[in-house]
């Protein structure tokens, strides 16, 4: 009972820390920056970038489905397509009820796999999603990192946070299509037999090396779609920013908000953007967190969309 008793406490601990983080960012930015000289810099201009901004949304939300339908090899060619966007919906409702980035992914994975009977695949196919959007994401940082040092001294704590996120994603993925190279202790695998098929089907794409190829082709669309949809941000509140700094910035705030230390990055991120845009570049606070808080109405169309997809299956049951 005493190791269970004492991961409860690690738990709640961990959760205190997260919202001790959360609300102390957010209370710190909106003392500095106050909410409504923020929304102030909403103007007539704001609507036709923030449709603009929708639409992209949609398209990198059908991007995220093709890829995870491809992931699932001929698995995914029995399902249709239009299921494996419903279920990154479906995700997206989650992320934004659960204190992780992850939590979504979790549920449209596990709801996915109970209804098509491929738990291990889908999980699977989910995780190599994810990291090879974040080698996509950590690729166009490095490329694009040199033409922005030439102008701006980036500070070396956020270089060296990257560099590190992005070892370990390359050692995930790595250690994902050799994970038959793993053993697995045997007292493990009677307890969680589920981790003998997960490691199987995360080592089956090393014999279909196009759909992993196919998967970081989407991948790097889905960066691409993401740039410009952080660049819209942007031009929404009357500011141009050159697409190598939206690029470096928006990895720099990205890895930050991956971090488990806060709930859904939310605190990190509005402090990081202001950092960066406002500490580097001189854009005015206000206007950066303007743009930052623009952000989160993508987030609210993409929850729409999960709670339509929550009560559609939820009759269907």
């Amino acid at each position: 009972m005493q190791p269970q008793n004492e991961k409860k406490w690690t738990k709640r601990l961990f959760s205190m820390i997260k919202v001790i983080v959360t609300v102390g960012g957010i209370a710190y930015i909106f003392n500095k920056v106050p909410f409504f000289d923020a929304i102030s810099k909403w103007g007539n201009s704001t609507l036709p970038w923030l449709l603009f901004i929708l639409i992209l949304t949609v398209i990198l939300m059908t991007i995220q489905a093709n890829r995870w339908r491809g992931l699932l090899l001929d698995d995914g060619k029995k399902v249709k397509f239009r299921t494996f966007y419903a279920y990154i919906a479906l995700g997206y409702f989650f992320n934004n009820l659960l204190p992780s980035g992850f939590g979504g992914d979790a549920v449209k994975t596990i709801a996915f796999g109970r209804r098509f009977g491929n738990t291990a695949n889908s999980v699977a196919a989910i995780a190599v999603s994810r990291v090879m959007g974040l080698l996509a994401m950590f690729l166009s940082f490095f490329i694009a990192l040199p033409f922005v040092a030439i102008k701006y001294e980036i500070p070396l704590t956020y270089t060296i946070t990257v560099s590190t996120v992005a070892l370990i994603a390359v050692a995930v993925i790595v250690g994902g299509l050799f994970a038959d190279k793993i053993k697995i202790p045997a007292k493990l695998t009677d307890k969680v037999p589920f981790l003998l098929k997960l490691q199987d089907a995360f080592t089956i794409y090393r014999s279909h090396p196009k759909a992993f190829l196919l998967s970081g082709l989407d991948s790097v669309w889905l960066q691409l779609v993401t740039i410009i949809i952080h660049y819209a941000y942007f031009r929404a509140v009357g500011i141009d920013v050159d697409i190598a700094v939206i690029t470096v910035f928006t990895t720099i705030m990205v890895t930050f908000t991956m971090l488990p230390i806060s709930i859904n990055g939310i605190g990190i991120r509005e402090n990081v953007q202001v950092s960066l845009y406002t500490g580097l570049l001189g854009i005015p606070a206000e206007i950066v967190l303007a743009s930052t808080l623009l952000s989160y109405l993508p987030l609210l169309f993409q929850a729409m969309q999960g709670a339509a997809v929550f009560v559609a299956l939820g009759k269907r049951k």
